[in-house]
């Protein structure tokens, strides 16, 4: 049978009010008494139930999280950045895949809330009025990480992901290409759509280069992809000399495709992609890509949430974290 709360207090001979004291860490027990309490809890096996402290806390120190994808290299990432601040805070985690569907997200919203979660952290793509709505509706506060919303109501943790592309592109027109292709994830996603295609086009008009429509193909975040964005590449009348890739993986894709077809990179390829993931030294030659601190996203992102949570001060509810490009062995020195 589970030992209760009321075999703790007759076993210790106290009231039940003094092992809920002892159990919440309440300062107001004499060291004997809690004592004495806790080597009956140790003694019993007594775990307290989560569920009944926060009906009488109105807090389940649970924190709900919806993340698109928790086999991708990139969220599994930041996960591990937001489990790391949420320990620390003593939250616990609900962690649930929305494979970027709009109605599974807010299904999985209305889950969260209905289990009581005091906070959620929400990442995904393209973040519509309904979604809004959803959000401002909520009774308990909600995060976005590593995804934005066009009108900035909502708290997020992002970078300066039209300055990121655009510092990509701009390297590469510094180096001399004037043929310049970009493959993007989902362009509804506004983050590919909105602000790296903005970063690349303000890129190619600062240098008086012409914006080619055949030279944006869209991709799906895989690796295939990336192999069918450059097979695309591969078949028009003037070839590209620089790629922008939206992410590594599609980056890896890329360039797999180049070297199929028997180009060198970087001697007369050279490939740039988005997030520093580990995949991007994994491949040979090793991946030029613009640093998004996935980890950081995370864990800042959850560290925001803690203070709304707990009624703390925030000074911006949009937080814009720095990025930089790593340079390796895709683009020439």
């Amino acid at each position: 049978m589970n030992v209760t709360i009321y075999d703790v207090a007759r076993e210790a001979n106290v009231s039940m009010a003094t092992v809920s004291r002892v159990v919440n860490g309440n300062p107001n027990v004499k060291p004997s008494t809690r004592k004495k309490v806790l080597e009956v809890i140790e003694r019993l096996g007594y775990r307290p139930n989560a569920v009944a402290r926060g009906l009488a806390s109105k807090k389940t120190t649970t924190v709900g999280v919806i993340i698109p994808d928790i086999s991708s290299i990139f969220f599994a990432e930041m996960a591990r950045g937001i489990e790391d601040i949420a320990t620390m805070y003593k939250y616990n985690i609900i962690l649930s895949n929305s494979d970027q569907n709009k109605e599974k997200e807010l299904h999985l919203l209305n889950t969260m809330l209905a289990k009581q979660v005091d906070g959620i952290l929400f990442m995904g793509g393209d973040v519509t009025e309904e979604h809004v709505e959803q959000f401002k509706k909520s009774d308990v506060p909600i995060v976005l990480a590593a995804t934005i919303e066009k009108n900035n109501i909502i708290p997020s943790v992002n970078i300066d992901y039209e300055q990121a592309a655009y510092d990509a592109v701009h390297m590469l027109i510094k180096k001399g290409h004037k043929r310049i292709a970009y493959v993007t994830g989902p362009l509804n996603d506004p983050i590919n759509g909105l602000k790296k295609l903005a970063g690349y086009r303000r890129a190619l008009e600062e240098a008086n280069i012409a914006y080619d429509d055949e030279l944006v193909v869209e991709g799906d975040y895989t690796y295939d992809s990336g192999m069918e964005a450059y097979e695309k590449l591969a078949e028009l009348a003037q070839r590209p000399t620089a790629i922008f890739v939206g992410t590594d993986e599609m980056a890896l894709g890329v360039i797999h495709g180049a070297q199929d077809r028997g180009v060198r990179i970087p001697d007369e390829l050279e490939v740039v992609g988005f997030d520093n993931t580990r995949l991007a030294t994994m491949v040979r030659p090793k991946l030029t890509t613009v640093v998004q601190p996935m980890y950081d996203i995370g864990a800042v992102a959850m560290r925001l949430l803690t203070k709304y949570m707990n009624k703390e001060h925030v000074d911006n509810h949009i937080v814009v974290l720095p990025h930089r490009i790593e340079y390796r062995d895709s683009t020439k020195s």
